[in-house]
C-alpha cells in the first residue's frame, strides 16, 4: 500500500454482545488520551463506518460457531489526536454514545477531507469472535443472563498485507484472554496492542511478497472453478458490482481477498477502497518517466501496476452487514467487490449485484447479458487457464491442498500467481501496441490502411490483442481503471513486455481433445461409477452370502433326511430281527423250510465245499500222473529202436491194427467218463440226503 497522508497506529477494541442492546464496544486500546472515543471523532465523517464497528466485529451468523474471523474496511479521517507516537497503553470503557450506532448519514464532512485538514484513507479491520459457557466463568457481570458469552477482539490497521500474521497473533491473545475465564484483566490485550505499535515503527511497509498472500489457497480456487477463475479476474478488471456470499465469514473475505492478490501488490494500495468519493490516488498518480527493469517493483509501476480497481466510485468491503447496504445502492456507487453472511441479499440479487459467487453452492453466476458476452473466454484464453488448471489437478494432493504432491515448482501457489501475472501484463502490452496502431493507422484485420511499415515489430503479425477477446478489450476501455492507466503509462510498453497472448494462436485438435476432457472432467464419471461399483459390490456380496447359505440349508436338510433314512431302516432290521425270534420256527413258510426266511438266503456249508474240492483235486492228479507215466515210458522204447539200429520192416495192416491196439493197450487207463458221472451223481446225492 502506498504511504498515506496520515499516520495510523494499530487499534485495540473490544465488542460485547448485550442480549437487550445488541453488540457494543466496551474497550478500546490505543487512543490518545487513553479516555477519549474514537467514535466521536470518526462519526462526524459521512459514512466512515466506525458506528458499524460492532456488526461488522460479529456477523450474522457468529453465534452458530464457537468462533469466527471477520474482515472489513472503514474510512479514517486523519486526526491527530489518534495515534501519534503511540497510545499509553491505557484501555477505558466506551462511553454510553458509542454502543451499537450508526454513523451520521447526513454530515456536512466529505470522506475526502475533514476538518482537521488531513486526508481521508481506508484501514481495515480483523475482528476475532469467540463464545464460552457463562458457569466457566470466574466472575459475571450482572449483564450476564444467558447461558454463553460472547465478545470480539478487533485489531484496526491500515496494511492489510500483514493480516496472515496478525490474524495468527490474533487469535492466540484472544484465546489467552478468554482462558483467564475473567473478562475484568485485560493486560494481556494492553501489551498486544502496545506489540503492534512497536512493530509498525520500527518495520517498513515494504514486506516480503509472500506476506500480503494470506487466506484461502489459490490452489483450491483453480481446482475448483477451473475456467471460471480466468472468468472471475476478467470481472475484476471490467469493475461491475460482485457480491460473495457464503455461511461462513471467514472463507468469504478470504476467497475476495485472494483475488485481489492476483493483480500484484494490488492489496498494498488499497487505500481509496473503503468510501466510493474517495480518489487520492488518481489525484496523485503520475507517469514514470525512468524504469529500473531489475527492481520488479520499479518495473511493474513503469507498466501501470496495480490497476487502480477502487477509486472514485468503486468499494471494497470484505464482510459488508445490511446496515451498509445504502453505500451499495447509492448512486455514486458504480461498482464494488463486497461479501456477506446474510441470504437477504441473495432473494434481491437482481437488485444488488451483477456477479453472484455463492459459496456455499460454488455457483458463479453473471447476472448482466452485457457482461457475459464481454468476459466469455477466447480460444487463447481457454487454452491458457486449462493448462493452468490441469497442472493444479495433476499435483493434487486431497491431504495437503495448500502445495502439490510433487513439492515442485508447478502447479505451486506462486505458480500461479506468476502465471496470473504474465496474463496480465502481455494483455497491458497488447493493448498498447493496439493503441500503437491505431495511432499510427497501419492496417491489420479489422481496419485495412497505410502507414509506416518502420513502426510495426518484426515478429507480430496483426493485432495481438484480438487473442484476449474484442468484447472483453471493448468493455474494459470503458472503465474507470483503464482511462487512469491509459494516462499514466508510456505508450511503447511493447518494447519492454511482448504484446502476445502467452497462448496465442487459433483453435487446434488439442484444444478440442483437452475441452472434451475437461468437460467429461467435469461430469465426475469416476465419483459416480465409484459409487455404483460400491453398491453393486456389495450387492454380490449380500448375494453371494446369500445364495450360499441357501445351498447351506438345502444339503443341510438332504444330510438331515438320509439320516432319517439310515435311522428308519436301522429300526426296521431290528424289529424284523425281533420278530423272527419271536417266531422260534413255528408257522414257517416254504421259502423259511427251505433255509430262506426271514428275507435272507441260507448260509454256505464251508466243510462240505471243501471236502468237494479236495476231492476233484486227488482225481485231478491222478489222471494227470498217469498221463506224465505213459509219456516217459514211450520216449525211453523210442530211444533204444535208433540206438539198436535194427531194420525196421513195413507193418501189415493187421500189424496196424494191433499196433493200435497195443498202443492203447500201453496208454494210462483213466477213469470212465460214465463211471465218472456215476461218482459225482452219487457224491452229489449223497450231499444232498446230508444236506
Amino acid at each position: 500500500m502506498a504511504s498515506t497522508a496520515t499516520h495510523f497506529t494499530p487499534l485495540l477494541c473490544v465488542v460485547d454482545f448485550h442480549h437487550a442492546r445488541g453488540p457494543e464496544i466496551s474497550h478500546w486500546f490505543g487512543t490518545s488520551p487513553a479516555s477519549s472515543d474514537p467514535l466521536e471523532d470518526q462519526e462526524d465523517n459521512a459514512g466512515s463506518g466506525w458506528g458499524l464497528i460492532p456488526y461488522m466485529a460479529l456477523p450474522d451468523g457468529a453465534h452458530r460457531g464457537v468462533e469466527e474471523f471477520s474482515y472489513f474496511s472503514l474510512v479514517y479521517k486523519g486526526k491527530p489526536a489518534m495515534g501519534e507516537g503511540g497510545g499509553d497503553g491505557d484501555g477505558h470503557r466506551a462511553g454510553s454514545g458509542s454502543t451499537g450506532q450508526t454513523a451520521a448519514s447526513d454530515g456536512s464532512v466529505t470522506p475526502g477531507s475533514n476538518g482537521s485538514g488531513g486526508a481521508a484513507t481506508s484501514i481495515f479491520g480483523i475482528s476475532y469472535c469467540q463464545s464460552i459457557p457463562a458457569s466457566s466463568l470466574l466472575w459475571k457481570s450482572e449483564d450476564v443472563t444467558r447461558s454463553a458469552v460472547q465478545k470480539a477482539v478487533v485489531a484496526l490497521t491500515d496494511q492489510p498485507e500483514r493480516f496472515s500474521k496478525l490474524r495468527e497473533k490474533l487469535r492466540v491473545v484472544t484465546r489467552a484472554w478468554f482462558a483467564q475465564r475473567d473478562f475484568r484483566d485485560v493486560e494481556i490485550l494492553q501489551r498486544f496492542q502496545e506489540n503492534l505499535s512497536r512493530e509498525v515503527g520500527a518495520g517498513s511497509r515494504e514486506e516480503e511478497d509472500g506476506q500480503q498472500y494470506f487466506g484461502l489457497s489459490l490452489r483450491e480456487m483453480v481446482y475448483q472453478y477451473k475456467w471460471q477463475m480466468l472468468v472471475l479476474f476478467k470481472c475484476l478488471l471490467l469493475q461491475p458490482k460482485m457480491l460473495f456470499f457464503g455461511s461462513h465469514c471467514e472463507r468469504v473475505c478470504q476467497v475476495q481477498f485472494s483475488l485481489l492478490s492476483l493483480i500484484p501488490n494490488l492489496v498494498k494500495n488499497l487505500q481509496d477502497c473503503a468510501d466510493p468519493q474517495m480518489n487520492s490516488h488518481a489525484e496523485s498518480l503520475r507517469k514514470p518517466d525512468s524504469v529500473r527493469t531489475s527492481d520488479r517493483s520499479s518495473f511493474l509501476a513503469y507498466l501501470g501496476v496495480p490497476l487502480q480497481l477502487f477509486g472514485k466510485g468503486s468499494v471494497f468491503g470484505p464482510y459488508t452487514p445490511l446496515q451498509q447496504l445504502d453505500i451499495l445502492t447509492d448512486l455514486d456507487t458504480k461498482s464494488y467487490v463486497v461479501g456477506s453472511t446474510n441470504s437477504l441479499l441473495i432473494q434481491q440479487k437482481d437488485r444488488y449485484c451483477d456477479v453472484l459467487i455463492d459459496l456455499d453452492e460454488n455457483l458463479i453466476s453473471i447476472l448482466s447479458p452485457t457482461l457475459r458476452s464481454a468476459v466469455a473466454l477466447s480460444v487463447a484464453d481457454r487454452r491458457w487457464i486449462d493448462f493452468l488448471a490441469q497442472q493444479v489437478t495433476d499435483t493434487w494432493d486431497e491431504t495437503d491442498p495448500s502445495r502439490p504432491k510433487t513439492h515442485g515448482y508447478a502447479g505451486s501457489e506462486e505458480f500461479i500467481r506468476l502465471q496470473f501475472e504474465e496474463y496480465l501484463l502481455a494483455l497491458l502490452s497488447a493493448e498498447k501496441y493496439h493503441q500503437h496502431l491505431s495511432h499510427n493507422n497501419h492496417p491489420n484485420k479489422d481496419r485495412p490502411s497505410s502507414g509506416d511499415p518502420k513502426a510495426l515489430l518484426a515478429d507480430i503479425e496483426g493485432d495481438p490483442s484480438s487473442d484476449f477477446s474484442p468484447a472483453f478489450l471493448d468493455a474494459w476501455r470503458a472503465t474507470e481503471n483503464h482511462a487512469l492507466w491509459s494516462r499514466t503509462t508510456d505508450t511503447h510498453l511493447f518494447d519492454l513486455v511482448d504484446p502476445r497472448h502467452p497462448c496465442a494462436g487459433g483453435i487446434t485438435i488439442e484444444d478440442v481433445q483437452r475441452r472434451l476432457a475437461a468437460q467429461v472432467a467435469e461430469l465426475h464419471l469416476d465419483e459416480r461409477f465409484s459409487a455404483t461399483r460400491e453398491v453393486v459390490g456389495k450387492r454380490l456380496v449380500e448375494g453371494r452370502e446369500q445364495v450360499g447359505a441357501a445351498f447351506g440349508r438345502v444339503w443341510a436338510d438332504v444330510e438331515a433326511l438320509r439320516e432319517a433314512q439310515r435311522r428308519r431302516a436301522e429300526e426296521a432290521r431290528v424289529q424284523a430281527q425281533a420278530a423272527a425270534g419271536e417266531d422260534g420256527g413255528e408257522g414257517k413258510t416254504g421259502a423259511q423250510a427251505l433255509g430262506l426266511g426271514g428275507g435272507r438266503l441260507p448260509k454256505p456249508d464251508l466243510q462240505q465245499a471243501q471236502a468237494s474240492v479236495a476231492a476233484a483235486g486227488q482225481r485231478a492228479g491222478a489222471y494227470l500222473s498217469s498221463w506224465g507215466s505213459w509219456a516217459a515210458e514211450k520216449r525211453k522204447v523210442g530211444w533204444q529202436r535208433q540206438v539198436s539200429g535194427s531194420q525196421v520192416t513195413a507193418p501189415s495192416p493187421e500189424g496196424k491194427l494191433r499196433g493200435t491196439t497195443a498202443v492203447q493197450e500201453g496208454r494210462p487207463k483213466g477213469p470212465a467218463v460214465d463211471q465218472m458221472g456215476k461218482e459225482d451223481a452219487h457224491n452229489g446225492h449223497g450231499t444232498k440226503e446230508a444236506g
